[in-house]
Protein backbone atom coordinates (compact mmCIF):
# COMPACT_ATOMS: atom_id res chain seq x y z
CA UNK A 1 0.00 0.00 0.00
CA UNK A 2 3.09 2.38 0.40
CA UNK A 3 3.69 2.04 -3.68
CA UNK A 4 0.24 3.82 -3.97
CA UNK A 5 0.42 7.17 -5.19
CA UNK A 6 -1.82 10.25 -3.44
CA UNK A 7 -1.63 13.68 -4.44
CA UNK A 8 -1.76 15.77 -0.98
CA UNK A 9 -4.51 17.15 -1.87
CA UNK A 10 -5.74 13.48 -1.13
CA UNK A 11 -3.35 12.90 1.20
CA UNK A 12 -5.14 15.64 3.21
CA UNK A 13 -8.80 14.84 2.94
CA UNK A 14 -8.08 10.51 4.27
CA UNK A 15 -5.97 12.25 7.40
CA UNK A 16 -8.60 14.47 8.18
CA UNK A 17 -11.67 12.03 7.48
CA UNK A 18 -9.33 8.94 9.98
CA UNK A 19 -9.06 12.18 12.62
CA UNK A 20 -12.95 12.42 12.62
CA UNK A 21 -14.25 9.20 12.48
CA UNK A 22 -11.42 7.64 14.69
CA UNK A 23 -12.75 10.83 17.01
CA UNK A 24 -16.62 10.28 16.82
CA UNK A 25 -17.02 6.92 15.15
CA UNK A 26 -19.59 8.11 12.51
CA UNK A 27 -19.47 7.93 8.67
CA UNK A 28 -17.86 10.94 7.86
CA UNK A 29 -18.84 13.60 4.53
CA UNK A 30 -17.76 16.18 2.83
CA UNK A 31 -19.44 18.87 4.78
CA UNK A 32 -18.35 18.29 8.25
CA UNK A 33 -14.63 17.91 6.63
CA UNK A 34 -14.90 21.26 5.31
CA UNK A 35 -16.60 23.21 8.46
CA UNK A 36 -14.03 21.19 11.25
CA UNK A 37 -10.66 21.25 9.36
CA UNK A 38 -9.48 24.52 7.61
CA UNK A 39 -9.09 22.45 4.02
CA UNK A 40 -8.95 25.22 1.57
CA UNK A 41 -11.43 23.39 -0.03
CA UNK A 42 -15.15 23.21 -1.07
CA UNK A 43 -17.12 20.47 -0.12
CA UNK A 44 -17.78 19.79 -4.11
CA UNK A 45 -14.16 19.11 -4.24
CA UNK A 46 -13.87 17.26 -0.90
CA UNK A 47 -16.64 15.08 -1.98
CA UNK A 48 -14.94 13.97 -5.27
CA UNK A 49 -11.46 13.41 -3.22
CA UNK A 50 -13.38 10.80 -1.62
CA UNK A 51 -14.70 9.56 -4.11
CA UNK A 52 -11.19 9.05 -5.59
CA UNK A 53 -10.45 7.62 -2.44
CA UNK A 54 -12.56 5.39 -2.31
CA UNK A 55 -12.02 3.71 -5.67
CA UNK A 56 -8.56 3.86 -4.69
CA UNK A 57 -9.46 1.49 -1.81
CA UNK A 58 -8.79 3.53 1.18
CA UNK A 59 -12.22 4.45 2.05
CA UNK A 60 -15.57 2.86 1.97
CA UNK A 61 -19.08 3.68 1.94
CA UNK A 62 -21.76 1.90 4.60
CA UNK A 63 -25.08 2.05 2.46
CA UNK A 64 -26.92 3.75 5.73
CA UNK A 65 -24.69 6.94 5.18
CA UNK A 66 -23.32 9.87 2.89
CA UNK A 67 -20.57 9.67 4.68
CA UNK A 68 -17.28 7.43 4.46
CA UNK A 69 -15.15 5.33 6.73
CA UNK A 70 -11.66 4.39 6.05
CA UNK A 71 -10.55 0.93 5.50
CA UNK A 72 -7.98 -1.70 6.46
CA UNK A 73 -5.97 -0.51 3.52
CA UNK A 74 -6.50 4.07 4.46
CA UNK A 75 -5.82 3.04 8.18
CA UNK A 76 -2.52 1.45 6.60
CA UNK A 77 -1.91 3.92 4.50
CA UNK A 78 -2.68 6.14 7.42
CA UNK A 79 -0.22 4.66 10.24
CA UNK A 80 2.78 4.19 7.14
CA UNK A 81 2.32 7.79 5.85
CA UNK A 82 0.54 10.25 7.47
CA UNK A 83 0.29 9.96 11.13
CA UNK A 84 3.93 11.07 11.80
CA UNK A 85 6.43 10.47 14.73
CA UNK A 86 3.99 8.69 17.71
CA UNK A 87 4.53 11.16 21.07
CA UNK A 88 3.23 10.84 24.28
CA UNK A 89 2.90 13.56 26.50
CA UNK A 90 5.26 14.35 29.45
CA UNK A 91 3.10 14.07 31.85
CA UNK A 92 1.57 10.34 31.12
CA UNK A 93 5.37 9.64 30.72
CA UNK A 94 5.88 10.51 34.39
CA UNK A 95 2.15 9.12 35.83
CA UNK A 96 3.55 5.77 34.28
CA UNK A 97 7.05 5.93 35.48
CA UNK A 98 5.45 6.94 38.71
CA UNK A 99 3.17 3.60 38.80
CA UNK A 100 5.77 1.30 37.61
CA UNK A 101 8.25 2.17 39.85
CA UNK A 102 6.03 2.30 43.55
CA UNK A 103 4.64 -1.38 42.12
CA UNK A 104 6.48 -4.15 43.06
CA UNK A 105 9.75 -5.43 41.56
CA UNK A 106 8.66 -9.12 41.64
CA UNK A 107 8.44 -10.23 38.18
CA UNK A 108 4.55 -11.29 38.37
CA UNK A 109 3.20 -7.94 40.17
CA UNK A 110 5.34 -5.75 37.85
CA UNK A 111 3.81 -7.50 34.54
CA UNK A 112 0.36 -7.25 35.81
CA UNK A 113 0.85 -3.43 37.01
CA UNK A 114 2.17 -2.81 34.10
CA UNK A 115 -0.82 -4.08 31.60
CA UNK A 116 -3.12 -2.22 33.84
CA UNK A 117 -1.24 1.18 33.06
CA UNK A 118 -1.59 0.06 29.13
CA UNK A 119 -4.36 -0.39 29.67
CA UNK A 120 -5.76 2.79 31.10
CA UNK A 121 -4.09 5.02 29.06
CA UNK A 122 -5.07 3.93 25.73
CA UNK A 123 -8.92 2.50 27.29
CA UNK A 124 -7.89 -0.18 25.40
CA UNK A 125 -7.44 -3.69 25.61
CA UNK A 126 -4.17 -4.54 26.99
CA UNK A 127 -1.89 -7.70 26.73
CA UNK A 128 1.32 -8.68 28.03
CA UNK A 129 3.17 -12.07 27.52
CA UNK A 130 5.66 -13.18 29.63
CA UNK A 131 9.55 -13.86 28.46
CA UNK A 132 10.63 -16.51 26.85
CA UNK A 133 14.09 -17.52 25.53
CA UNK A 134 14.81 -19.58 22.61
CA UNK A 135 18.41 -20.77 24.20
CA UNK A 136 18.01 -20.70 27.98
CA UNK A 137 20.94 -21.26 30.22
CA UNK A 138 20.48 -23.13 33.36
CA UNK A 139 22.70 -21.23 36.33
CA UNK A 140 21.40 -22.91 39.25
CA UNK A 141 18.77 -25.04 40.94
CA UNK A 142 18.22 -24.47 44.38
CA UNK A 143 15.65 -26.89 46.60
CA UNK A 144 13.69 -25.98 49.22
CA UNK A 145 11.86 -28.79 51.44
CA UNK A 146 8.48 -27.72 51.96
CA UNK A 147 6.71 -30.86 53.63
CA UNK A 148 8.04 -34.35 54.29
CA UNK A 149 6.28 -35.49 50.67
CA UNK A 150 7.05 -32.04 48.72
CA UNK A 151 9.92 -30.04 47.21
CA UNK A 152 10.23 -26.52 45.98
CA UNK A 153 12.38 -26.53 42.72
CA UNK A 154 13.48 -22.94 42.02
CA UNK A 155 15.45 -22.46 38.39
CA UNK A 156 17.53 -19.32 37.34
CA UNK A 157 18.69 -19.17 33.84
CA UNK A 158 21.38 -17.01 33.19
CA UNK A 159 19.77 -14.67 31.75
CA UNK A 160 18.46 -13.46 35.28
CA UNK A 161 15.18 -15.26 35.25
CA UNK A 162 13.93 -17.43 37.35
CA UNK A 163 11.13 -20.11 37.56
CA UNK A 164 9.47 -22.22 40.49
CA UNK A 165 7.74 -25.56 40.51
CA UNK A 166 6.40 -27.91 43.07
CA UNK A 167 7.51 -31.71 43.25
CA UNK A 168 5.93 -34.85 44.79
CA UNK A 169 8.28 -36.81 46.36
CA UNK A 170 7.76 -40.79 46.83
CA UNK A 171 9.73 -41.16 49.86
CA UNK A 172 11.36 -38.96 52.93
CA UNK A 173 14.27 -37.03 52.78
CA UNK A 174 16.25 -35.54 55.20
CA UNK A 175 17.58 -31.58 55.00
CA UNK A 176 21.40 -33.30 54.38
CA UNK A 177 19.79 -35.09 51.42
CA UNK A 178 18.34 -32.14 49.72
CA UNK A 179 21.31 -30.47 50.03
CA UNK A 180 23.69 -33.14 48.41
CA UNK A 181 21.03 -33.65 45.88
CA UNK A 182 20.96 -30.00 44.97
CA UNK A 183 24.64 -30.03 45.01
CA UNK A 184 25.24 -32.63 42.59
CA UNK A 185 22.48 -31.37 40.18
CA UNK A 186 24.20 -27.96 40.11
CA UNK A 187 27.67 -29.80 39.33
CA UNK A 188 26.15 -31.79 36.49
CA UNK A 189 23.60 -29.44 34.98
CA UNK A 190 24.97 -25.78 35.79
CA UNK A 191 26.15 -24.09 32.39
CA UNK A 192 24.39 -26.32 29.86
CA UNK A 193 21.28 -24.71 27.69
CA UNK A 194 17.57 -26.02 28.75
CA UNK A 195 17.97 -28.73 25.42
CA UNK A 196 20.86 -30.38 25.94
CA UNK A 197 19.54 -30.93 29.72
CA UNK A 198 15.91 -32.67 28.44
CA UNK A 199 18.10 -34.56 25.16
CA UNK A 200 20.65 -35.99 28.05
CA UNK A 201 19.59 -35.90 31.74
CA UNK A 202 19.26 -39.48 31.66
CA UNK A 203 22.61 -40.60 30.86
CA UNK A 204 24.10 -38.16 33.17
CA UNK A 205 22.31 -39.59 36.18
CA UNK A 206 22.91 -43.01 35.11
CA UNK A 207 25.65 -43.49 38.01
CA UNK A 208 23.67 -41.73 40.83
CA UNK A 209 20.67 -43.83 39.98
CA UNK A 210 21.92 -47.13 41.87
CA UNK A 211 22.07 -44.75 45.00
CA UNK A 212 20.08 -43.78 48.25
CA UNK A 213 18.85 -40.88 46.13
CA UNK A 214 17.12 -42.53 43.49
CA UNK A 215 13.65 -41.60 44.28
CA UNK A 216 14.38 -38.24 44.14
CA UNK A 217 16.49 -38.31 40.98
CA UNK A 218 13.78 -40.46 39.35
CA UNK A 219 11.42 -37.43 40.43
CA UNK A 220 13.86 -35.11 38.21
CA UNK A 221 14.20 -37.29 35.13
CA UNK A 222 10.53 -37.39 34.99
CA UNK A 223 9.78 -33.51 35.44
CA UNK A 224 12.62 -32.43 33.10
CA UNK A 225 10.01 -31.11 30.37
CA UNK A 226 8.96 -29.02 33.01
CA UNK A 227 11.44 -27.75 34.72
CA UNK A 228 14.18 -27.25 31.69
CA UNK A 229 11.04 -25.71 29.06
CA UNK A 230 12.23 -22.56 27.44
CA UNK A 231 8.89 -21.41 27.47
CA UNK A 232 8.71 -19.01 31.11
CA UNK A 233 5.78 -19.80 32.94
CA UNK A 234 4.18 -22.03 30.17
CA UNK A 235 3.90 -18.45 27.92
CA UNK A 236 1.45 -17.11 30.09
CA UNK A 237 0.28 -13.74 29.17
CA UNK A 238 -1.67 -11.21 31.35
CA UNK A 239 -5.00 -9.15 29.51
CA UNK A 240 -6.41 -6.40 31.11
CA UNK A 241 -9.17 -3.41 30.20
CA UNK A 242 -12.22 -5.49 28.94
CA UNK A 243 -14.11 -2.61 31.03
CA UNK A 244 -11.98 0.12 29.41
CA UNK A 245 -12.46 -1.46 25.32
CA UNK A 246 -16.01 -2.22 26.20
CA UNK A 247 -17.03 1.62 26.26
CA UNK A 248 -16.37 2.01 22.80
CA UNK A 249 -19.23 2.66 20.70
CA UNK A 250 -18.20 -0.48 18.22
CA UNK A 251 -19.59 -2.49 21.32
CA UNK A 252 -23.14 -1.43 21.61
CA UNK A 253 -24.36 -3.84 19.50
CA UNK A 254 -24.82 -7.21 21.47
CA UNK A 255 -23.25 -9.30 18.26
CA UNK A 256 -19.83 -6.95 19.06
CA UNK A 257 -20.11 -7.27 22.14
CA UNK A 258 -20.14 -10.94 22.35
CA UNK A 259 -17.22 -11.45 20.11
CA UNK A 260 -15.01 -9.47 22.06
CA UNK A 261 -15.57 -11.16 25.27
CA UNK A 262 -14.79 -14.59 23.53
CA UNK A 263 -11.54 -13.07 22.49
CA UNK A 264 -10.77 -12.09 25.68
CA UNK A 265 -11.33 -15.27 27.12
CA UNK A 266 -9.59 -16.91 24.83
CA UNK A 267 -6.41 -16.65 25.49
CA UNK A 268 -4.72 -18.79 23.31
CA UNK A 269 -5.41 -17.14 20.44
CA UNK A 270 -3.54 -14.11 22.20
CA UNK A 271 -0.91 -15.05 23.39
CA UNK A 272 -0.74 -16.96 19.26
CA UNK A 273 -0.90 -13.69 18.00
CA UNK A 274 1.20 -11.76 20.33
CA UNK A 275 3.99 -14.45 20.05
CA UNK A 276 3.74 -14.27 16.39
CA UNK A 277 4.36 -10.11 16.69
CA UNK A 278 7.68 -11.03 17.82
CA UNK A 279 10.43 -9.88 15.55
CA UNK A 280 14.75 -10.16 15.11
CA UNK A 281 14.64 -6.22 14.92
CA UNK A 282 13.55 -5.34 18.54
CA UNK A 283 13.08 -1.31 16.84
CA UNK A 284 10.13 -2.00 15.14
CA UNK A 285 6.52 -1.72 16.75
CA UNK A 286 4.45 -4.31 14.70
CA UNK A 287 0.68 -2.62 13.56
CA UNK A 288 -1.77 -5.30 12.28
CA UNK A 289 -4.94 -3.55 10.83
CA UNK A 290 -8.12 -6.21 10.33
CA UNK A 291 -7.61 -8.20 7.58
CA UNK A 292 -3.75 -8.12 8.41
CA UNK A 293 -4.68 -10.37 11.21
CA UNK A 294 -4.35 -13.93 10.21
CA UNK A 295 -7.04 -15.21 12.69
CA UNK A 296 -10.64 -14.78 11.84
CA UNK A 297 -11.39 -13.37 15.74
CA UNK A 298 -9.13 -10.23 14.90
CA UNK A 299 -10.37 -9.51 11.57
CA UNK A 300 -12.73 -6.55 13.23
CA UNK A 301 -9.59 -5.21 15.83
CA UNK A 302 -6.07 -3.63 15.69
CA UNK A 303 -3.33 -5.54 17.28
CA UNK A 304 -0.01 -3.12 18.15
CA UNK A 305 2.82 -4.66 19.80
CA UNK A 306 6.07 -4.25 20.81
CA UNK A 307 9.05 -6.57 22.74
CA UNK A 308 10.09 -6.05 25.89
CA UNK A 309 13.39 -7.55 27.61
CA UNK A 310 14.75 -9.52 30.28
CA UNK A 311 18.09 -10.50 29.54
CA UNK A 312 18.02 -12.39 26.88
CA UNK A 313 14.51 -13.60 27.30
CA UNK A 314 11.91 -11.45 25.01
CA UNK A 315 8.08 -11.19 25.72
CA UNK A 316 5.69 -8.63 23.48
CA UNK A 317 3.94 -5.76 25.08
CA UNK A 318 0.46 -5.18 23.14
CA UNK A 319 -3.16 -3.41 22.73
CA UNK A 320 -6.06 -5.08 21.36
CA UNK A 321 -8.65 -2.44 20.02
CA UNK A 322 -10.94 -1.38 17.72
CA UNK A 323 -9.48 -0.43 14.06
CA UNK A 324 -10.95 3.05 14.71
CA UNK A 325 -7.82 3.55 17.07
CA UNK A 326 -5.63 6.57 18.03
CA UNK A 327 -2.97 4.74 16.56
CA UNK A 328 -0.17 7.85 17.10
CA UNK A 329 -1.19 7.35 20.86
CA UNK A 330 -1.49 4.01 21.24
CA UNK A 331 1.99 3.08 19.24
CA UNK A 332 3.31 5.65 21.22
CA UNK A 333 2.54 4.25 24.68
CA UNK A 334 3.16 0.99 23.65
CA UNK A 335 6.41 1.68 22.72
CA UNK A 336 7.01 3.57 26.44
CA UNK A 337 5.67 1.02 28.28
CA UNK A 338 7.54 -1.38 26.82
CA UNK A 339 11.08 -0.04 27.34
CA UNK A 340 9.63 1.46 31.34
CA UNK A 341 8.90 -2.86 31.73
CA UNK A 342 12.58 -3.79 29.98
CA UNK A 343 14.34 -0.89 32.73
CA UNK A 344 12.58 -2.71 35.67
CA UNK A 345 13.35 -6.31 35.04
CA UNK A 346 16.72 -6.20 33.98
Amino acid sequence: MNNLELSEREKSILRYVIHQYILTANPVGSRKISKKYDVGFSPATIRNVMSDLEDSGLLGHPHTSAGRVPTDSGYRFYVDSLMGVPKLPIIEKRAAETRINSSSHDTNDLIKATSTILSDITNQLACITYPQVSNSVLEKIQIIKLSTSKILVIVTVLSGLVKTITLELRANFGQSDIENIQRILNQRLSGLKFSEIRETIVERFQNIYATQYKPIIRVFLESANKLFTDKIDNNKTVVTGTKNILSHPEFEELENFQSIIELVEDRDVIVHLMNDSITENTKITNVKIGSENMEEKFTSYSLVTKEYNVGEAVGSVGIIGPKRMEYSRVIATVEYVAKLLTQNLN
